[in-house]
This record gives C-alpha cells, structure tokens and sequence, in this order.
C-alpha cells in the first residue's frame, strides 16, 4: 500500500505544481484571470470589451448550447471501381428452335419487273393434225380373193399423208382416228367390204343382194402408232361382190381424220 500511494503522488504532482483548475472556472475567475498579474493566451484580445465578451459566452451553461450533428454524406468513386472491359466471349450453342409464330398478312403486291430477254428458238412443231377425204367414180367388181379398193378422187388430203396409188392412210403420229367408208351397192349383187387395219380387217360393210340398189356406211375409230395403215378391200364369197359408181357422181367415199394425239 506505501508502494501505491507512492505512485499516485508522483503521478499527482505535476498537476499541483502547474496549478491547473480541477472545476471550470466562474465568470469572477474568468475575469480575475484577464487581470493584469494573470496568465493569458497569447492568441486572446487585448480588447476590454471582446474580453468582457469572451467571459460571458464562457459563463454559459454548457447544457444550454445546441449540438449540431454533422451532416454525413458518403461517396463513392464509381471511375476506381470500374474495372477495364473484358474480352468477348466464347460464342454458345445454338438454342433450341422456337415455336412457329402464326402466319402474317399478306404484303403488298411488288412493282411489275423488267421485261426478260427473248428465250431461245424451240425445235420445229410437229404436226397435231391429219385428215383426208377420197372417192371412187369407177364401179369394182371383186375377183379372186381379196381386192383393194382404191380411188381416183381427192377431196381433202392436205398434208399427203392418203397414198392414192396404194389406196392406204397412213398415220404421222400415235393417237385416236376416226374412219368412215361410204358405198353404192349393185342390184342383185352382194355388197361385203372390209376396213383394214395393217393386214387386219377391223370392221365390215355388208349389204345383201337385192332388186334395188342403197347407199351403204360404215364408220370406225382406231388407235394407231405412227406407221400404221387404214385402207379397204372387197371380199367375194359363194356369190359375185360390187360397188357401183359411174363417171358422173361420186358415189364412194374414203375418210378420216386425228381425233386426239396420245401425249395431248
């Protein structure tokens, strides 16, 4: 305990000898203390009424004065924060595909374009008709067998494609024909006429012998590739086989004509 005490002596003191105030002083003090023989700042005013001032300002309760709490605002400096921009990144995978949206409306209609240049010439037309129209003004009687009928007239044959000197029609292109045979039979004779197809006759004109002479006809519609011939024949049987026709009217007639081409 003497050690103690000895410590707080020496800690006290100082104090003592510099004869500092333990309370605040009073406005008496304030003023005795500005009294000549009184230690003074040298920062204080010699000015009697700035002192008188100074004392009565300090003879104020400390209580009494308004405290006034700093205004605090924070700052940051966005510009040292920021870091310099970095690279470009990877390029990701494709996402996946969306939904198809609904159809829109329909756009205006575009300007008219530029007139194209001329295409180049196409290969020449083939030719998508054929007709013939023939008579005979000469009466056939049929021999042995078959004989062709052929005919001494031309009505309409416009492209050649009926060979008068063998009698035949021959087809230019595959398609659907039509044919029509017309004949004039002989009194008390028969009348039998075939309508060939190549060797093959396709359909026949008969007439049965009588006191009296009639027009007969006879029509078909054949398929026929290119090549292909018409043309007609008379046929004897038990008995003699006529047509009749003379120098002054036609009374036998051969026709025919393209009625549609295969590839229309």
């Amino acid at each position: 305990m003497a050690a103690l005490g000895l410590l707080w002596a020496a800690l006290l003191l100082p104090l003592s000898v510099s004869g500092l105030p333990t309370e605040e002083p009073t406005s008496g003090e304030t003023a005795a203390s500005s009294s000549p023989g009184h230690c003074r700042r040298c920062c204080d005013s010699e000015d009697p009424a700035v002192l008188a001032d100074a004392a009565h300002v300090s003879s104020a309760s400390p209580s009494t004065l308004p405290y006034v709490l700093p205004e605090v605002r924070p700052y940051i400096n966005i510009t040292i924060l920021k870091g310099d921009k970095g690279d470009r990144g990877l390029l990701g995978s494709p996402g996946k595909l969306g939904r198809e949206g609904p159809r829109g409306d329909r756009g205006p209609q575009g300007i008219k374009g530029a007139k194209g240049q001329a295409g180049s010439p196409g290969s020449p037309c083939q030719t998508r008709f054929s007709a013939f129209s023939v008579g005979r003004k000469t009466a056939l009687h049929s021999s042995e067998g078959f004989q062709p009928l052929l005919f001494d007239t031309v009505f309409v044959n416009p492209d050649g494609h009926f060979d008068l000197a063998a009698g035949h029609f021959v087809a230019p292109l595959r398609g659907l024909y039509f044919f029509s045979l017309n004949v004039h039979s002989w009194n008390f004779k028969e009348t039998y006429v075939h309508v060939v197809h190549n060797d093959k006759a396709a359909v026949i004109l008969y007439a049965q012998p009588s006191d009296r002479s009639i027009m007969q006809s006879q029509s078909v519609m054949l398929a026929l590739a290119p090549g292909d011939r018409v043309w007609a024949r008379l046929f004897k049987r038990e008995r003699e086989n006529a047509v009749y026709s003379d120098d002054i009217d036609t009374y036998i007639t051969f026709s025919g004509h393209l009625i549609k081409p295969e590839d229309d």
